[in-house]
C-alpha cells in the first residue's frame, strides 16, 4: 500500500478517498467497514492508478479490488495486504477468479479447505476445483454468471457443489458469489466465491439421518401403537397403530375424536391440556378406541408433549389391553369358580360322611341289633332246635355283608384295583342301567395295557359323575360309554340322548360336577370338552395323558 500511494501505511489506514484524493481519517462503521473500506486508492501526490472508477464500483460491492501494480504483489497479494487482513483471516474459504475462470486470489481458509498452499491454487483453471464429471456444467454456469447482469445483482442464491482438492479428495460445499471489478487496462471483472465447507455439516447430517432412521425403525417395530398428533390431528402413526385400527384404513390426517369412544374423549382432552402446559406427570388415560368397522377396543393411552420448531405436538402410546382385560376377567371368574368348588368339595365331603354314618347306623346297626336279638332268643329257649332262627340270622348276615360291599363300592370299588378300569366301567354301566331303568352301552378297546392308577381313578369318577348328571338332569333313555387308548392318550366319551347341556352349564350356580370334572382332568394335564351334538343329547369327551407329566404327579 505504501509503495502504491506513497503514504505511510499508518496514515493510509482509516482514511477515505474523496474526489480522487485521500481525505481525513474516518471512523470505521462496523467490522464490514473496517474490513471492506475504499477501492483503488490515489497516490498521495494526486496521481491515481488506472481503473479508479472500477475500484469505486468494487467498493460498493464490499470487496477491495486488486490492482495490476505488481510492486505490492498484484492480484496474488490481495489477501496479504493489511487492509484485507480480516478477509485473509476469515473462517470461510474465499477464492477469486477472473473472467477467464482462472484463480487469481485465495485466503488462508481456502488453503485449509483445499489442503494445499495458495501457490498450488493460484493460476489454476476454476474447473480443476470440481470433479471432472461436473466441469462442463460448472464452466457453463460460471461463464453465464460472468457475462450476465450480475453487477446489478451482487449476490446469487446459495448453491451446493462438490469441490475437488488438488490431492484428489472431494468435499461438499456451499458457495455464494460476488462480482468484483479489478483495476487495470482494460478493467477486469472477477468473481469472489465464498466457499463454506459442508464436510462436518454433512457428517452431522449423515449421523442425524441415521439416528432418524433408527428412531423411526424403533417406532415402526414397537409392538404397541404410537401416533403423534398436531392440532388434534394425526401426523404420524406406526405400523402397530395401523394394525390396531385395521389394515387399509389410513390414520394420517384423522381427527383424534374420530378414533375415540365418546366417553374417552373428555378424559383424553383433559390430559392433553395438562401435557401441553408442561405438567411433570400426565396420568394414563383408560378408555376405548373405535375402529372403522364400529368395533371397540379397550386401551391405555400414555401421552407426552413434544416441542417441535416453535410448536408443540403430542406423542401418544396406545396399548391395546382388551385381551388382558378379558383374561383378567376370566382369571377372576376362574378363581371364583374354584372357590365355590372348594366350598362344595368340603360340603360334599361332610355330606358323604353323614351318608356313610347314616347307612352304618340305619342298615348295619339295625341288622346287627336284630341279629343280637335273635341270638338272645335262641339262648333263652335251649329246648328248641333253633333252625328257623338260625336261617333268619344267616339272612341278616347276608344283608349286612351286601350293605358293607355297597358302602365300600361307593367309597372306591375294589374291582377298579383288582380288575382295572374296563371291568369297573362295565360294572358301573350295569348298575346304572338297573338303578335308572335305562339302556347303558359300554364299548372298550381291545387288549389295551393297564392304566396309571391316577388316570384310571379320574376316568372312573368322571363316568360316575356323568351318570349322576344323566339321572338328575338329562331325562335320557340311552347312554353310550366308550373308552380307547390312542397316541399316548386315553379318550373317554359319554353321550346320552337327553336334553343336552344348558348354554351356561359351566357357569351356573351349583354346576360343581362339571367344574370338578374339568379340574380333575387339568390336574393330570388333560382336558374335558362339553358339547351338544346336532342330533340332540349331551356329549362329554375326556382327554387324559396315559403317562401324566411329573408336575401333575405331585
Amino acid at each position: 500500500m505504501a509503495s502504491t500511494t506513497r503514504w505511510p501505511a499508518h496514515r493510509a489506514v482509516g482514511r477515505r478517498c474523496r474526489g480522487g484524493r485521500w481525505g481525513q481519517r474516518q471512523r470505521p462503521r462496523g467490522a464490514a467497514a473496517a474490513q471492506l473500506r475504499a477501492g483503488a486508492p490515489r497516490r498521495a501526490e494526486g496521481a491515481s492508478p488506472a481503473g479508479r472508477g472500477a475500484a469505486g464500483a468494487a467498493r460498493r460491492r464490499g470487496w477491495r479490488t486488486m490492482t495490476r501494480d505488481h510492486g505490492d504483489g498484484g492480484e496474488a497479494g490481495f489477501f496479504e495486504r493489511p487492509e484485507n487482513s480480516l478477509l485473509h483471516a476469515a473462517h470461510e474459504a474465499i477464492v477469486m477468479f477472473d473472467d477467464r475462470q482462472t484463480v487469481v486470489a485465495v485466503n488462508a481458509a481456502a488453503e485449509t479447505a483445499f489442503r494445499c498452499a495458495a501457490a498450488d491454487l493460484l493460476g489454476l483453471p476454476l474447473a480443476r476445483l470440481v470433479p471432472a464429471a461436473l466441469r462442463s456444467a460448472h464452466e457453463a454456469q460460471a461463464h453465464d454468471y460472468l457475462h450476465s447482469d450480475a453487477l446489478q445483482h451482487r449476490l446469487v442464491a446459495h448453491r451446493r457443489i462438490t469441490a475437488l482438492r488438488p490431492d484428489g479428495s472431494q468435499f461438499p460445499a456451499e458457495i455464494t458469489l460476488s462480482t468484483v471489478d479489478m483495476a487495470g487496462e482494460p478493467p477486469r471483472r472477477c468473481v469472489a466465491a465464498l466457499i463454506l465447507d459442508l464436510s462436518e455439516q454433512s457428517r452431522l447430517q449423515h449421523e442425524l439421518d441415521g439416528f432418524k432412521r433408527r428412531l423411526r425403525s424403533v417406532f415402526e417395530l414397537a409392538p404397541v401403537a404410537i401416533w403423534i398428533a398436531d392440532n388434534d390431528r394425526i401426523v404420524f402413526a406406526n405400523r402397530a397403530a395401523e394394525r390396531l385400527f385395521g389394515e387399509g384404513h389410513p390414520l394420517l390426517g384423522q381427527p383424534l375424536h374420530a378414533l375415540l369412544a365418546e366417553a374417552t374423549q373428555a378424559g383424553l382432552r383433559a390430559q392433553l391440556e395438562r401435557a401441553l402446559v408442561g405438567a411433570a406427570e400426565v396420568p394414563v388415560v383408560h378408555g376405548h378406541i373405535v375402529r372403522p368397522d364400529g368395533t371397540q377396543r379397550e386401551v391405555e393411552i400414555a401421552l407426552a408433549a413434544l416441542p417441535d420448531h416453535g410448536r408443540t405436538t403430542v406423542q401418544m402410546v396406545v396399548a391395546d389391553v382388551t385381551q388382558q382385560r378379558r383374561e383378567a376377567a376370566a382369571m377372576a371368574e376362574s378363581r371364583e369358580a374354584l372357590r365355590r368348588l372348594s366350598t362344595n368339595v368340603v360340603e360334599a365331603r361332610e355330606e358323604e360322611r353323614r351318608r356313610i354314618a347314616r347307612e352304618l347306623h340305619d342298615e348295619l346297626g339295625q341288622r346287627l341289633t336284630a341279629l343280637k336279638m335273635e341270638l338272645a332268643a335262641l339262648r333263652a329257649a335251649p329246648e328248641s332246635d333253633g333252625s328257623a332262627q338260625i336261617d333268619n340270622m344267616i339272612g341278616m348276615v347276608d344283608e349286612t355283608l351286601a350293605s358293607v360291599r355297597r358302602i365300600s363300592t361307593d367309597l372306591r370299588p375294589m374291582m377298579l384295583d383288582d380288575l382295572g378300569l374296563p371291568a369297573a366301567l362295565e360294572w358301573l354301566g350295569r348298575d346304572a342301567a338297573r338303578r335308572l331303568g335305562i339302556e347303558v352301552t359300554v364299548r372298550l378297546g381291545d387288549n389295551e395295557p393297564p392304566l396309571d392308577d391316577r388316570v384310571a381313578t379320574a376316568a372312573f369318577r368322571m363316568v360316575q359323575e356323568a351318570l349322576t348328571n344323566v339321572a338328575r338332569h338329562a331325562r335320557a333313555s340311552d347312554v353310550q360309554i366308550e373308552l380307547h387308548q390312542h397316541d399316548g392318550e386315553l379318550r373317554l366319551t359319554v353321550q346320552d340322548n337327553g336334553v343336552g347341556y344348558p348354554p351356561d352349564a359351566l357357569h351356573r350356580e351349583g354346576s360343581f360336577g362339571l367344574v370338578g370334572m374339568r379340574e380333575r382332568a387339568a390336574m393330570l394335564g388333560g382336558r374335558v370338552d362339553f358339547s351338544n351334538p346336532a342330533g340332540g343329547g349331551a356329549r362329554l369327551v375326556v382327554h387324559l395323558p396315559l403317562a401324566p407329566a411329573e408336575e401333575h404327579r405331585r
